[in-house]
């Protein structure tokens, strides 16, 4: 490559589940903010999968999973 070219960037792409009692929004906003606690430079989150926990027939959380990127320091 060239002097002063990028060699590119590498990303590690994570699944997460967060979970709310209010809605499936909420409930990828709290796995999103949570991993950024620890995780650095975040890129893209990409909801992936949604379901509800029942209990005594009724809907008590929200789950979503989310798969997460963010890249690595170079």
């Amino acid at each position: 490559m060239a002097k002063g070219r990028s060699k590119g960037s590498v990303y590690r792409v994570t699944e997460l589940v967060g979970t709310s009692r209010n809605s499936w929004e909420d409930a990828a906003r709290n796995a999103v903010e949570v991993a950024g606690r620890s995780l650095r430079d975040l890129r893209v989150a990409e909801v992936t999968k949604t379901d509800l926990v029942i209990e005594d027939g009724k809907v008590t959380a929200y789950r979503t999973r989310v798969s997460l990127s963010f890249k690595y320091q170079k």
